[in-house]
């Protein structure tokens, strides 16, 4: 993990608060549009009842919520799947940088070592 980076789990007390509290904020303001939306729907057909008005509202409300609900967790798995990827290949990245620095620093203490040797033998 990269410091700093977000694992997905609060790191502070009131994260998770904050959270909970904005997801509460969201699912509030989209049942508010989905009534609005139902509410302009009944008002277009002015032959239903009271009753039926409030009935298709509520069916209304019930369906756009349901598939908003489907829309977020289709977007959250997506999101998941992304990060499972990008976190196998950046470790995949991370072991490949790892092999050419040590083999960089193995033909450095090479070289090194080989000119050390060749001026001890040249200075004999």
């Amino acid at each position: 993990m990269i410091p700093g980076r977000s694992s997905g789990r609060p790191d502070r007390p009131g994260a998770a608060l904050a959270n909970e509290v904005e997801g509460y904020l969201l699912l509030r303001a989209e049942r508010d549009q989905a009534r609005l939306e139902a509410t302009a729907l009944c008002a277009r057909l002015p032959w239903l009842t009271t009753a039926q008005a409030e009935d298709l509202s509520r069916h209304y409300v019930e369906q756009r919520l349901g598939l908003t609900r489907q829309a977020l967790q289709v977007t959250a798995d997506r999101a998941h799947r992304l990060r499972a990827e990008y976190e196998a290949r950046h470790a995949v990245l991370r072991r490949t940088l790892l092999k050419w620095h040590a083999a960089c620093a193995s033909l450095v203490l090479t070289a090194a070592g080989t000119a050390g040797t060749g001026l001890y033998v040249l200075a004999r």
